[in-house]
């Protein structure tokens, strides 16, 4: 057991969520990126699950690099640089910046490649729809 027991108030007071530099050469500077709480993380899943009218589920892939983006870019305090409306816009930019921006946001988020793939399991894959509500 840990020599340190944390109580209620411990927790809920914690500081616990991280903010990194990281270089953006594609971007001309860098960027700050946050790792997600636990209910940016719910709606990022939510994000790349589309329900169709029969209650089926399948997992859209479209974007999902430009969703984590949103979710996680944010100012030096740890403001949010963008909207869902800005999705689109953002899935424009290079790919090899938002992957490097990708691979930060999950590692500071705890989202692992094997998380991705057990969100995935039993679903059916449609990488390429955009009809998923965000």
């Amino acid at each position: 057991m840990s020599a340190n027991v944390l109580n209620r108030d411990d927790i809920l007071q914690a500081d616990d969520v991280q903010i990194e530099s990281v270089p953006v050469p594609e971007w001309g500077g860098d960027v700050y990126v946050k790792g997600m709480t636990g209910s940016e993380r719910d709606r990022f899943e939510t994000s790349i699950i589309m329900v169709d009218g029969k209650s089926n589920q399948k997992l859209n892939l479209a974007d999902m690099r430009a969703k984590l983006c949103k979710e996680t870019l944010c100012d030096v305090d740890g403001k949010k640089l963008f909207t869902q409306a800005d999705v689109k816009e953002l899935s424009n930019k290079s790919a090899a910046a938002l992957q490097r921006v990708f691979k930060v946001a999950q590692r500071l988020s705890g989202l692992t490649d094997d998380d991705l793939n057990e969100l995935s399991e039993g679903l059916e894959e449609s990488p390429f729809d955009d009809s998923a509500s965000d």
